[in-house]
């Protein structure tokens, strides 16, 4: 037989206070354990600022790559592009031999028959027949030099297949390097953006105003700052894009990043200079950074994963990172690695 004691409202109510009472020390205790996790000393503001800028010059890095990649991109586009046209061409010059081969052998079958030369020339591969030298004999002079002609054709057109489809697969592939690059440098920059997100108040605001503004006052050039030419030329161009954004992947006008910077910059000058600081290392004359002249190029870093342009009186201007604008700097705000005179 079953028992069925009735609770007390008091005991009932005592064991919702011990019910109650357990859920809180639950509860705070998990607080607690999560506060304490949470509670790491949040890293100082100059530390933050390292490791964004840490972050910023790997994305650079990163973005020369992306660019280097574009343009082998770009450049391998307009090679399948003319090899396709080729390709095209040279099936239409097939086209006409085989017609014309073909005429030859309607004449000859309408006349009384088909020659049996001419009859293997069209139901075979000219260029397995061609090898058959005994029955080439048999072929008469026109008839083998428009043969000759249209095996000639097929391996070429053959040829240009080959290279196209190479192109083809290279294409493929600049394209995948492209799009991996392309996405290391959104992780770079989002894990930066992440670690900015975390400065506050008078830190937050500090930052912005050392790293954001438009940078140093840059006075008008003069004497022997002051170039002409197309160095001249170039100087102006660069001068007059300060404050225009940072964007990776950008050469202008109203966004650059900064080997994009220095191309525009010369194109402005009528002067075609490399896409990356790479090459743009190697665009021309190697100079002393003492003897260092308005328009030279200043390349940064043993990897040059940067450029800027001298521009006089111990100044360059460049473009420095995602979120800044272009501006001017001392010529030595990071290490030189070589200067270049285009």
């Amino acid at each position: 037989m079953v028992s069925h004691r009735r609770v007390s409202q008091s005991g009932l109510a005592g064991a919702t206070r011990i019910t109650v009472l357990s859920a809180a020390a639950v509860t705070a205790a998990a607080a607690l354990s999560a506060g304490g996790a949470s509670a790491a000393p949040a890293p100082a503001p100059a530390e933050v600022t390292s490791r964004v800028d840490a972050l910023y010059e790997q994305a650079e890095k990163v973005t020369e790559d992306y660019n280097g990649a574009s343009e082998r991109t770009r450049k391998l586009r307009g090679e399948v592009t003319a090899l396709q046209d080729r390709v095209a061409r040279g099936q239409e010059r097939v086209n006409r031999l085989r017609a014309r081969l073909g005429a030859i052998a309607s004449a000859q079958y309408r006349s009384g028959g088909l020659d049996p030369a001419l009859k293997l020339i069209l139901s075979e591969d000219p260029a397995s027949y061609l090898d058959k030298a005994s029955v080439l004999d048999r072929v008469h002079g026109n008839q083998a030099g428009q043969l000759r002609e249209l095996q000639g054709a097929q391996r070429g057109l053959e040829q240009e297949r080959r290279a196209a489809a190479g192109k083809l697969t290279d294409l493929e592939a600049s394209r995948r390097e492209v799009a991996s690059h392309k996405k290391d440098i959104e992780r770079k920059l989002a894990a930066a953006q992440h670690l900015l997100n975390a400065l506050t108040g008078p830190d937050r605001a500090a930052y912005d105003r050392a790293n954001r503004g438009v940078g140093r006052s840059l006075p008008a050039p003069s004497g022997a700052a002051h170039p002409s030419g197309r160095a001249g030329a170039a100087v102006q161009a660069v001068r007059a894009a300060i404050g225009t954004p940072y964007a990776w992947g950008r050469s202008g006008p109203s966004a650059f990043d900064c080997s994009g910077l220095m191309q525009w910059a010369y194109a402005r000058a009528g002067v075609g200079i490399p896409r990356t600081s790479q090459a743009q290392r190697g665009a021309g004359r190697q100079v002393q950074v003492s003897q260092a002249q308005p328009g030279d190029l200043v390349i940064y870093r043993d990897d040059a994963s940067h450029v800027a342009m001298y521009v006089g009186n111990g100044q360059v201007v460049h473009a420095p990172y995602p979120g800044a604008r272009v501006r001017s700097d001392p010529v030595g705000m990071m290490p030189i690695s070589s200067v270049t005179r285009p």
